[in-house]
């Protein structure tokens, strides 16, 4: 009885979301998007390529941070800092991932009555536990080499697939047919590499450099893996192709950035941030807006009537441009600093602490430890 009962259910579950008026307008139906006369149609089964191209993708970045990215950094003299290992206190450690990485004047005393410690030996303990927990330059800089390297050949291979089709000048193009348009086998490669490099991005997130905005990230990770899926599924690949263009424009300059600023070429490092700023300012704040986000919400009234797909993708859309207004934010208050000479190293990174650093000095680092992640932050999609 109960293994018939499981089978009904899964079978009302897998018919209510396959339902055709979640994902296609009315009077289409899945059948008109089958293959016939030369035409092929995207399909939800070629989704499953994004896992081997994934797996495919981190293999790359395995040998090319192995075998370019690391001999670069030792050409540049990019070197991580030698960091005293904190000694063995299972009370101070315990405190330590439990309660905070940083405790208040009241704890520093209550824990030197535990372990027996004067308050100066606690407070390097912390000061080294915390430099253990991050990230190496080293390891920062391989992964912005690694993204830098990807999203310029993501970004030119989507013009090469974009620049002699119609839509890609008149926006109304996008829609003409829908959804009934031919799947091109550039559209295919563009969606199946693009899909591959953020679902591998998901498969590293606890390996990689932990940001200051990582809660952002994960949910734009996954609201971008979820509008791919979508836009495919519903034939959305028109207007998907130029999101991504789009989206992987600015951050070639921004990687960029971070590679000469963790080889401390700080000016060259700057004027790149400033042309990062401009382009994502432009591309994200002006064309995803007004020209793309516009020609989903408006267009496709032209051609059909509102149904779920349509306002599920357009809330999807919007999601991503309430996190590029948060990481604008952020990124004018990285120009500010950088017109008024206060940007220095990497604000985007925890600074390490010196066992020498007087209060004043770590009442500063730790401040800037709080405060700090702007450029960080503005890596999201």
């Amino acid at each position: 009885m109960y293994p018939v009962f499981s089978s009904s259910m899964l079978q009302t579950v897998g018919e209510w979301l396959w339902w055709e008026r979640l994902w296609l307008p009315r009077n289409v139906s899945w059948s008109d998007l089958e293959d016939s006369e030369g035409r092929v149609y995207a399909k939800a089964s070629h989704l499953c390529a994004a896992l081997p191209c994934a797996l495919c993708l981190l293999l790359v970045r395995y040998l090319f941070e192995r075998y370019l990215a690391i001999p670069l950094a030792n050409v540049w003299g990019i070197r991580d800092s030698v960091r005293r290992k904190a000694e063995p206190n299972a009370i101070l450690e315990n405190y330590f991932c439990s309660r905070g990485q940083v405790p208040s004047q009241v704890d520093v005393t209550s824990l030197c009555k535990k372990t027996s410690w004067p308050e100066r030996r606690v407070q390097v303990w912390f000061r080294r536990r915390r430099n253990q927990e991050r990230p190496g330059i080293r390891k920062r800089f391989c992964e912005a080499s690694w993204r830098g390297v990807f999203y310029f050949f993501a970004f030119v291979g989507g013009v090469l697939a974009l620049y002699d089709k119609p839509w890609f000048y008149n926006l109304k193009e996008v829609w003409a047919g829908f959804p009934k348009q031919s799947m091109l086998p550039s559209q295919y490669w563009y969606y199946l590499v693009e899909m591959g490099f953020y679902l591998s991005l998901i498969f590293r997130i606890t390996f990689d450099v932990k940001r200051k905005d990582f809660k952002e990230q994960v949910v734009h990770h996954i609201a971008t893996m979820t509008l791919l899926s979508f836009s495919w599924i519903s034939n959305y690949i028109r207007i998907g192709t130029l999101v991504m263009a789009v989206h992987d424009f600015a951050d070639i300059p921004l990687e960029c950035a971070k590679m000469f600023n963790y080889a401390k070429w700080h000016l060259t490092a700057n004027s790149l941030f400033v042309v990062f700023t401009i382009i994502y300012i432009v591309t994200r704040l002006v064309i995803f807006p007004f020209w793309l986000i516009h020609c989903t919400w408006v267009y496709p009234l032209e051609q059909f009537a509102p149904f779920f797909g349509y306002y599920f993708f357009n809330v999807m859309l919007l999601v991503l441009q309430i996190l590029h207004l948060y990481w604008a934010l952020l990124i004018s208050q990285m120009v500010y600093k950088l017109i008024c000479g206060k940007l220095k190293g990497d604000d985007r990174s925890d600074e390490e602490e010196d066992e020498s650093d007087s209060p004043e000095e770590r009442s500063h680092k730790l401040s800037h430890m709080k405060d700090a992640g702007t450029r960080g932050r503005a890596n999201g999609h």
